[in-house]
């Protein structure tokens, strides 16, 4: 990267404070509708739609602008099966011996076990992988606060699925650094997590949950 950066006039309108509310809410009610969903039509998603989601989460902030995260977007059902073979066998591992009984007991309630059809039923998958370092000119460049950048950018993705009317899953498979080899991605990146992406299966059931209330995570002085 370029030692020194251009500074440009920041392209901003202030809206009228009713209109700032009014877009609040309307944004409020778009992402309470948000759910995680684990059934999923085989129906084709566009192409472009989801490169737009991926470029949305790319305007995600990143320490020192490093943006240290990289998406790969899987339709090919062979790699996807791939993917679900994989997976199922760590998660297989997981819960005959890694899961405490503690966590065991809080995930059965949401009626999920180490089977993961989603994998191989959603039309795409995108994995998110995080750029630990980064290799210039033969040299090994340090990223900074990667977690945290790619972990925004995770959260705009999720979002702009959601906005652009599709459904998605958080899944993170652990271990997974069989997607480096799946994928082919380089030793520099490890995966986060993978988003099977797609509209709903017909009739599919969520848990009924109930998020906290903001008396319960704001504190304001």
């Amino acid at each position: 990267m370029a030692a020194n950066i251009n500074f440009s006039p920041l392209e901003y309108e202030k809206p009228a404070e009713d209109e700032l509310v009014r877009r609040s809410r309307s944004f409020l009610e778009l992402i309470k509708k948000r759910r995680t969903v684990r059934e999923f039509s085989v129906e084709p998603v566009p192409e472009e739609v989801i490169r737009n989601c991926i470029e949305a989460a790319g305007t995600a902030p990143s320490g020192a602008h490093m943006q240290p995260w990289h998406f790969v977007v899987v339709r090919d059902p062979d790699i996807k099966k791939q993917i679900r073979l994989a997976a199922e066998k760590e998660e297989r591992i997981n819960y005959e011996m890694r899961y405490s009984d503690e966590m065991k007991k809080d995930i059965e309630k949401l009626e999920t076990n180490f089977e993961k059809p989603f994998l191989e039923h959603a039309p795409v998958l995108i994995a998110v992988f995080k750029e630990s370092y980064r290799i210039e000119n033969h040299i090994r460049r340090k990223n900074y606060y990667v977690n945290e950048s790619v972990g925004i950018a995770t959260g705009l993705l999720i979002t702009a699925l959601h906005y652009a009317g599709l459904v998605c899953l958080p899944h993170t498979p652990s271990p997974m650094r069989f997607l480096n080899e799946i994928l082919k991605r380089p030793g520099n990146e490890s995966p986060t997590v993978v988003l099977p992406v797609g509209y709903p299966a017909e009739n599919t059931r969520v848990p009924d949950l109930n998020r906290k209330p903001l008396s319960q995570i704001l504190t304001e002085f």
